[in-house]
C-alpha cells in the first residue's frame, strides 16, 4: 500500500484561455505537515478546491487515500475536511450549536454527536465560549471554531486555506500547536500559507508560482539546491544601524548580488571574492559603524525568492523566442 496519502499527476484547471493551474504533480505522506506556498493568485486555492471535489479537473488525475477524486467522490467526502480563507460559520448561531449544525451536516446522531462535540470542544479550549454567538468571536477563536466544525466527523485528511491569516503572533502560535498535534494523531494536514516561519515547520513545502509547481521537498533538501545559492557565492548576514542607508550602500556595492533586510539586519548573496573587509568600508563610508557580520545558509524565503526570479526569466525568454 502506498505512503502516500494525496497523489496529484499533472492537475491542470482552465477557465476558458485562462489556466489557473497547469500540470500539477506531487504527493503527501500520510501524517506530514504539507505546507503549499505561492503568491497570490497563483493557484493554491484552486489546487485544494479540485482536490475537495469542489472543481473538476480540466486534465490530470489525483487520488487521496487510493480514491480518485473525480469518480469516488462520496468516499473522498468522508475522508477530508475543509477550511477555507471565508469560514463557513453561522454568526448568529452560538459556538455549540454552529458545532451541533456540523456535526448533523455528517449525520451524526445524538449520542455520537454530542460525543464528538465535547471531545473537540476539550481539544480547542472553546469552553469558555460555548454560548458566544460566532459574530462575536476573535479572529483566533473563530479560527478554532472553524476548524472544530471541519474536525466533526473525524477526517483523516485536513484541507485549511490560510488558516492562520489575519490572526495576532500567539493565536498563531496556538494553532499550530493543535496542528502538531492532529499530526501526531495520524492525521494529513495540507496548509497553504504566505508565511515562511509556518512553512519551516512543514515536513514538506510545495511552491507554485504563476499555476506552476516550481519544487517540492523538505525544507532543508530546498536549501541546499545549488540555484539557491549558486557555485561562487555565499550568505551573509550583517547586523548594523540604519538599516535602510545600509541597504542601499549594499545594492552599490559590486559583487553584492542581492540585498534584503530581514529583521534587523541585512541578508545579503555576495561573490565569494567579496571579502568582510570590503562591506565594513563600504558601510563606514556612510558613516555606519561596528557592524557584525557572519555567514549564513539561506531562508525558504531565500529559496522561494530565487526560484521565482529563475521562472520568471525562463518564461521571458520562452515568450522572446
Amino acid at each position: 500500500m502506498s505512503d502516500a496519502m494525496i497523489e496529484c499527476e499533472g492537475l491542470t484547471k482552465r477557465f476558458g484561455n485562462f489556466t489557473a493551474v497547469d500540470h500539477v504533480s506531487f504527493s503527501v505522506a500520510r501524517g506530514s505537515i504539507f505546507g503549499f506556498l505561492g503568491p497570490n493568485g497563483s493557484g493554491k486555492s484552486t489546487v485544494i478546491r479540485m482536490l475537495c471535489g469542489i472543481l473538476e479537473p480540466t486534465e490530470g488525475t489525483a487520488r487521496i487515500g487510493g480514491h480518485d477524486i473525480e469518480r469516488e467522490g462520496e468516499a473522498i467526502k468522508e475522508m477530508i475536511g475543509y477550511m477555507s480563507q471565508k469560514f463557513s460559520l453561522y454568526d448568529e448561531l452560538t459556538v455549540k450549536e454552529n458545532l451541533i449544525f456540523s456535526g448533523k451536516l455528517y449525520s451524526l446522531r445524538d449520542k455520537e454527536l454530542r460525543k464528538r462535540r465535547d471531545e473537540l470542544i476539550a481539544l480547542t479550549h472553546l469552553e469558555p465560549y460555548l454560548d458566544r454567538r460566532a459574530a462575536l468571536l476573535s479572529g483566533g477563536w473563530r479560527q478554532r471554531l472553524a476548524m472544530a466544525c471541519a474536525l466533526m466527523h473525524k477526517p483523516t485528511v485536513l484541507f485549511l486555506d490560510e488558516p492562520t491569516a489575519g490572526i495576532d503572533p500567539v493565536a498563531r502560535r496556538e494553532l499550530w500547536d493543535l496542528l502538531f498535534e492532529f499530526a501526531g494523531q495520524g492525521m494529513t494536514l495540507f496548509v497553504t500559507t504566505h508565511y515562511m516561519d509556518e512553512a519551516e515547520r512543514c515536513s514538506h513545502v510545495g511552491y507554485i508560482d504563476m499555476a506552476k509547481l516550481i519544487v517540492c521537498g523538505e525544507p532543508d533538501e530546498l536549501k541546499k539546491m545549488p540555484e539557491v545559492t549558486p557555485p561562487g557565492t555565499r550568505r551573509l548576514d550583517v547586523t548594523c544601524d540604519h538599516l535602510t542607508t545600509a541597504l542601499r550602500a549594499m545594492h552599490e556595492m559590486k559583487g553584492v548580488q542581492s540585498a534584503t533586510v530581514f529583521g534587523q539586519s541585512m541578508h545579503l548573496l555576495v561573490d565569494e571574492t567579496v571579502r568582510r573587509q570590503e562591506i565594513d568600508a563600504k558601510l563606514h563610508e556612510e558613516g555606519i559603524e561596528n557592524a557584525e557580520i557572519h555567514e549564513i545558509g539561506p531562508s525558504l524565503e531565500d529559496v522561494f525568492v530565487s526560484l521565482s526570479a529563475k521562472h520568471a526569466s525562463e518564461n521571458k525568454q520562452k515568450k522572446a523566442a
